[in-house]
């Protein structure tokens, strides 16, 4: 999911003084596919930049207007000359290999991370600098070309097709040169090793556990918070609700936001893009967070577990990782309206768990957590200490 197209404004309550143990002097540049918007994986780049506030940032393109901080002072490709790339990065996409190819080798510091889930891994590094791809997923437009399909004009699919063939064969060479990996769930561990053959440690994305905490009224509604396009399944969540008698908070904005609007009913609530503020508040207070979509992790799943509020996700991506009790939410098998209705109706039907409870349960995904155990492997890793490219 990407936060910006839900949300407005930066929660930033957790401290961020501690950069993690032991990491002060170490020379770090950090990578990143691109920075059109202020989504999960930009949150991970933003937590790396808090630990090592020097480190050198790389990009392809920016959208300066919508990069908050210290993300705003990447250092852009010769595509960001193109006129409009920000704003069709993905059209340029079969020639980001190229454009981290024409870049200067990284050769001024002790490690080199790359946040990828598309070219990054593909930094030029210098032959004995070790290279860690924290990886929020493998490719997805070379390895799961059904779920990206839609994106394509028809008449396009087959020629696409056969340039992400290529794609994945570029993958796996650029993986090869990649010292170590760390996933965000587990479910993208088992996909880096499908793809790439490699294994890899799972370090969860940062959640800002001391912003978004229990708080508020119980209500009875429930809540969607989301980019509203076909793969993230709004679309399956209200009308699962049409025939419902609880009422449903969607927040987000989309292709599919006007079709939402004919589908809802009376209490069917879609509410746009919101500020963090409201966005807690709703979380706070709402039965549960809905989000029967296949992710990666999913931050704002964890951020509702944060504020005390079960979550319905599928029991695939990383909604197995978060949902890790009978107390924290339902795992639905299948993406159907009715199992949607059924787990709306346990979750109706039963006892709440203590908010507290499963706020203290979310902590595990804490920005300090994150910063440990990165700052650990890190350390490693600068120490000569990590796995063998290849």
């Amino acid at each position: 999911m990407g936060p910006s197209d839900a949300r407005t404004g930066v929660a930033e309550d957790e401290a961020t003084s501690a950069p993690g143990a032991g990491v002060a002097g170490l020379r770090v540049a950090i990578a990143h596919d691109w920075l059109v918007s202020y989504a999960g994986s930009e949150r991970c780049v933003e937590e790396l930049l808090a630990m090592f506030p020097d480190a050198r940032l790389l990009t392809t393109v920016m959208n300066p207007g919508r990069i908050p901080g210290a993300l705003a002072r990447a250092e852009v490709s010769l595509l960001q000359r193109i006129p409009g790339a920000a704003r069709h990065y993905e059209k340029l996409i079969p020639l980001m290999p190229a454009a981290w190819r024409l870049r200067r080798r990284v050769d001024d510091v002790d490690l080199v991370i790359s946040s990828s889930h598309a070219c990054a891994k593909a930094v030029r590094v210098a032959a004995g600098i070790p290279h860690l791809c924290y990886c929020h997923t493998p490719m997805r437009y070379a390895w799961e070309f059904e779920l990206e399909r839609e994106r394509f004009p028809a008449a396009l699919r087959p020629f696409v097709r056969v340039l992400m063939a290529a794609f994945r064969r570029w993958d796996r060479r650029a993986s090869a040169r990649v010292t170590e990996f760390v996933a965000n769930s587990t479910d993208v561990s088992r996909r880096i090793a499908d793809a790439y053959g490699r294994t890899a440690h799972v370090v969860h994305p940062p959640v800002d556990t001391g912003y978004f905490t229990p708080g508020g009224t119980p209500g009875d509604h429930f809540v969607y918070v989301g980019r509203l396009v076909a793969y993230k399944r709004a679309d399956l969540v209200v009308e699962a609700f049409r025939e419902l008698p609880h009422p449903l908070k969607v927040i987000g904005t989309g292709p599919l936001e006007g079709h939402l609007r004919e589908r809802a009913t009376p209490n069917i609530d879609i509410m746009g893009r919101r500020e963090d503020g409201e966005l807690r508040d709703v979380l706070r207070t709402a039965r549960a967070f809905v989000f029967p979509a296949h992710e990666d992790f999913g931050i704002t799943m964890a951020e509702s577990l944060a504020c005390g509020t079960p979550v319905i996700g599928l029991a695939r991506g990383g909604a197995a990782d978060i949902v890790d009790s009978a107390e924290a939410g339902i795992l639905i098998e299948a993406p159907t309206v009715e199992a949607v209705r059924a787990a709306v109706g346990r979750i109706a039907g039963g006892a709440a768990a203590p908010r507290e409870e499963l706020s203290r349960r979310a902590s595990r995904f804490s920005r300090a957590r994150f910063r440990d155990e990165m700052a650990a492997i890190c350390l490693r890793l600068a120490r000569g200490d990590g796995a063998t490219a290849r």
